[in-house]
C-alpha cells in the first residue's frame, strides 16, 4: 500500500507532470516572471468558472481577506462579525487593520457561521460580516445576505475552502459560492482543492467600482504607475503560480468528484457506529470535502488521534484553539466570549485524509483502523 499522507501533492502532479513542466519552461523562457499573459487569462477563467464579472488575483488567500476589508473603507473601531472556529487568518486580519473582531458562534451540523447568531451581534458599529464556507461545506449564505441588506451591511466570503462549491437559493437558482458576497476571497494554498505549488490567493467580485479599487489596494494604491492615491499592499500573484492553477483549473471539478467519491465511502463505512457524527451536507449544497471531518461522541481523541498514527494513517485537529482563545486577541474588546457549540466541536472534531489520489487499499486500512478502535 502506498504510504497515506492527508493531501498527497507528489502522486497528484505526476498526472500532470508533462502539462505542468512544459507550462513552467514556458514561463522560464519568456522571462515573464511577474504579471506575465497567463495571470490574466487565469483571471478571466476562474471568472468564467465563478460566473463573477471580476477576478483579482494575489499574493494569498490572507493577503486577499486584507485587501478586502481595505477596499470597503473600513476603518479602526468599526465592527467585523466573524466565526471563531476557522483557521485564525479571517479573524487576524480584522485585528491587524484595527477592526474590531465580533465572534458569534456556529451551526453544529455545517461548522459554519450561524445567520441567528449574526443577527444578535449586530451593533450600530457593525460594518461587515465575514461568514467562512468551512471545510467544503457553504455557510447559509442566502440567509446572511438577507441579514446583510437589512442592515446595511457589507459581505466578505471566506471561501479559502469551498471553491468549486454550489448553492441552490430558495427561487431555484444556483450559483458558485464566493460569489453571493460583496467580495469573495480565496486561498490557492497547494493543499486547497485548486492549490497552486506555492502561495496564491484571489478576490472576486461583480461590482466595478470595487474591482478598481481592489486593484489599486493590491498594487501600492496606484491608480497609474507611480501615481498612488491611497495606502495599498503589494500582492500580486506570480505567473509560474497561475500556469500551474491554469492546468489545474481544468481539472477542478473531477478533483471535487474524487474527494466526494472518498467521502461517501466514509459516510457509508460509518454511518451506523454511535461514537461517530459524519460530515453534514445541506440538500442545496455541494459539499466539495476540502477537509473531511468527524465529530466523536464518547471517544477519547486524542487516543484515536494516537492509535491512527501507530497504524499509519495521518490525522489532523482543525483547529485545536478556536480563535476568541487565542492569547493574540486577549484584552481586545468587542469579542464574544460565549461560544458554547464552538468550544465543544473544538474538542470533539478530527479530520481524516480526502484527496484525489486516494485508492481503495488505503481507504480500507483508514476505515479499518477506526473501527479496530471503537469496537
Amino acid at each position: 500500500m502506498v504510504p497515506i499522507q492527508m493531501v498527497d501533492l507528489k502522486r497528484q502532479y505526476s498526472k500532470i507532470k508533462p502539462q505542468v513542466d512544459a507550462a513552467i519552461m514556458d514561463v522560464l523562457e519568456s522571462a515573464a516572471f511577474i504579471n506575465g499573459a497567463p495571470v490574466q487569462q487565469f483571471s478571466q477563467e476562474l471568472g468564467q468558472y465563478l460566473g463573477t464579472k471580476h477576478v483579482i488575483p494575489c499574493a494569498n488567500g490572507t493577503d486577499a481577506l486584507q485587501i478586502a476589508m481595505m477596499a470597503l473603507g473600513l476603518e479602526p473601531g468599526d465592527e467585523v462579525i466573524t466565526p471563531s472556529f476557522t483557521f485564525i487568518a479571517t479573524a487576524e486580519v480584522i485585528a491587524l487593520l484595527r477592526l474590531k473582531p465580533v465572534f458569534v458562534d456556529i451551526d453544529p451540523k455545517t461548522y459554519c457561521i450561524d445567520p441567528q447568531e449574526i443577527e444578535k451581534a449586530i451593533t450600530p458599529k457593525t460594518k461587515a460580516i465575514v461568514p467562512v464556507h468551512l471545510y467544503g461545506h457553504s455557510a447559509d449564505i442566502e440567509a446572511i445576505m438577507d441579514i446583510a441588506e437589512r442592515h446595511n451591511l457589507h459581505v466578505i466570503e471566506d471561501n479559502a475552502q469551498a471553491i468549486g462549491s454550489h448553492y441552490t437559493k430558495k427561487d431555484g437558482t444556483t450559483k458558485k459560492v464566493g460569489t453571493f458576497g460583496h467580495i469573495g476571497c480565496t486561498s490557492f494554498f497547494p493543499s486547497k482543492n485548486l492549490g497552486c505549488y506555492g502561495d496564491g490567493g484571489a478576490i472576486f467580485t461583480d461590482d466595478d467600482t470595487l474591482a478598481a479599487r481592489i486593484r489599486m489596494v493590491a498594487n501600492h494604491g496606484q491608480s497609474q504607475r507611480y501615481y498612488h492615491d491611497t495606502v495599498g499592499v503589494n500582492s500580486r500573484l506570480d505567473t509560474m503560480q497561475a500556469v500551474v492553477l491554469r492546468i489545474k483549473l481544468q481539472l477542478l471539478d473531477q478533483y471535487i468528484a474524487s474527494r466526494r467519491e472518498v467521502a461517501n465511502a466514509y459516510d457509508t463505512a460509518f454511518a451506523n457506529i454511535p461514537q461517530i457524527i459524519t460530515p453534514y451536507q445541506a440538500p442545496n449544497q455541494l459539499h466539495v470535502f476540502h477537509q473531511y471531518t468527524l465529530q466523536l461522541e464518547g471517544a477519547d481523541r486524542d487516543k484515536l488521534q494516537s492509535f491512527l498514527a501507530e497504524k499509519q494513517v495521518p490525522s489532523m485537529i482543525y483547529y485545536p484553539v478556536p480563535a476568541h482563545r487565542q492569547k493574540m486577541f486577549e484584552g481586545m474588546t468587542a469579542i464574544n466570549q460565549h461560544l458554547p457549540v464552538t468550544d465543544t466541536l473544538t474538542g470533539k472534531c478530527i479530520s481524516l485524509p480526502v484527496h484525489t489520489e486516494m485508492d481503495r487499499d488505503q481507504l480500507d486500512h483508514i476505515i479499518y483502523s477506526i473501527k479496530s478502535f471503537l469496537n
